[in-house]
């Protein structure tokens, strides 16, 4: 397949200049807001921006490579949240796709005002988990649910609440949901559990590491299976499962919370025992993300810059853990470590986008069952910092076939103007992407601003 690394072409009639699809490739999978004005009820403090799809999950059945499910906030909120998670399967490897929701927010059927961070899992006995938070914008009341499809993503039960707090001191946050392909339909689901909210500068508040396990579609009570302590707190936790079972949980390990500049390394925790027990905190590295800005326009760049994604490699058990960082230096670069003993010792992380000179910035990777490691990542080496119309950017997909020693890299899209995503102060494509492996064929779907009446789409690159 030929990329299009041109944003515009010659037209055939004398200086005509049109623009280029440059989403050639791949299929658009979400479409115009099935949601209505004030779908939520209740006044809501922000503004949202209708049609506004961010944060995608992207989930490959185990038993069928060309079964797909996906998900993603719709009709995002300046002051956080989305109207509702909508989200969509395809039995075809990702050419035609079938929308679908769970009533996760009102605008969907649900309970709570707003939703957000939707995660995706299939187990291997076949039924599929959709993990979402919900919560009100007007009052204090958060919860992370759950619902369960037994056909494949078509159609989902009323999501189950796994914890509700109705206290403004808490709050749940950043949840992720794992099948364990070592057990038939076993599932684990993990978010933070934030505590001290009312008094952010108080060195009082906690965020520890809470796990609900899932059998058949029934939940544990919910438990913290890592403490970081008070004026601490962890943040994006996402399980992997190793090939003999063994759980590696990565996450940031934010201390100082009640500082103007706390600290943030990346961290693991292990379990031998199918999350029963769990070690204590495996050090990775420091955190040192630097700002993301569009200096023309002065419009910050939201990328989830301490939220660190981390993959296995479903052969070797190799693992390995990507974010975003300075290194140092003034530009945001997109950094690996990577470890062959089960999580228990990590590489020094090394720089994978080639530009040392270019933002580069919303990492998310995938091992591929024959070893190939790929990364999704935007970066702005396309923008013309002369150009005041346009803010570009261009997401990339590198490879890896030697475990991350070496890299090379293609287009996901050509260059794209950013500025349709801006929401409030900010640009916002999701504090994540989606990517995963169906078998050998690594399936990016990704986030990318589109125009003004209809601001981001869902893209995925289908399974051949």
């Amino acid at each position: 397949m030929k990329w299009m690394l041109l944003l515009w072409l010659v037209a055939c009639g004398d200086n005509e200049v049109v623009p280029t699809d440059p989403f050639v490739g791949l299929v658009q999978v979400s479409g115009l807001s099935p949601f209505g004005p004030d779908c939520n009820g209740n006044p809501q403090g922000g503004m949202t921006k209708h049609g506004l799809e961010a944060e995608p999950s992207l989930v490959v059945d185990p038993a069928n490579p060309h079964h797909l499910i996906g998900a993603w906030q719709q009709d995002r909120w300046s002051t956080g949240g989305a109207n509702g998670l909508l989200g969509a399967a395809s039995m075809d490897g990702g050419k035609t796709w079938t929308q679908s929701t769970a009533g996760f927010a009102r605008c969907q059927g649900g309970a709570y005002e707003r939703a957000t961070d939707p995660w995706l899992a299939i187990t291997p006995a076949g039924p599929a988990y959709e993990i979402g938070i919900g919560f009100d914008n007007t009052g204090p009341r958060n919860a992370v649910l759950v619902s369960r499809s037994t056909d494949g993503g078509l159609s989902w039960a009323t999501p189950e609440v796994l914890q509700q707090d109705d206290d403004p001191d808490f709050f749940n946050d950043k949840d992720s949901i794992t099948a364990d392909p070592t057990m038939p339909d076993r599932a684990y689901a993990t978010w933070d559990r934030l505590t001290g909210l009312t008094h952010p500068a108080q060195m009082i508040g906690t965020g520890p590491t809470m796990l609900s396990i899932g059998v058949g579609g029934v939940w544990d009570t919910p438990r913290g299976i890592f403490d970081p302590g008070v004026d601490a707190q962890t943040i994006g936790n996402v399980f992997v499962v190793l090939p003999d079972g063994t759980l590696v949980d990565s996450f940031t390990l934010i201390g100082q919370t009640s500082a103007a500049i706390p600290t943030t390394r990346a961290t693991v925790i292990r379990s031998t025992d199918h999350g029963v027990t769990w070690s204590g905190p495996i050090d990775i590295a420091a955190m040192a993300p630097v700002d993301l800005l569009d200096a023309k326009h002065d419009i910050d760049i939201r990328s989830g810059a301490v939220l660190p994604q981390v993959a296995v490699d479903p052969v070797s058990g190799q693992v390995y853990v990507v974010w975003e960082d300075g290194l140092g230096g003034s530009v945001e670069r997109i950094v690996m470590s990577t470890s062959t003993d089960a999580g228990l010792t990590w590489s020094a992380p090394v720089a994978i986008n080639p530009l040392p000179t270019v933002s580069a910035f919303g990492p998310t990777i995938a091992v591929a069952t024959d070893g190939t490691v790929g990364v999704v990542y935007y970066d702005t080496r396309d923008d013309d910092p002369h150009d005041q119309s346009t803010f570009l950017v261009t997401a990339w997909l590198p490879t890896s076939h030697d475990h991350g020693a070496t890299w090379s890299e293609e287009p996901l899209t050509s260059p794209f103007d950013l500025q349709p995503s801006q929401l409030g102060t900010e640009y916002f494509l999701g504090d994540y992407q989606g990517l995963s492996a169906a078998g050998a064929v690594l399936v990016p779907f990704v986030a990318a601003a589109v125009s003004g009446h209809d601001p981001t789409d869902i893209f995925v690159r289908p399974v051949p």
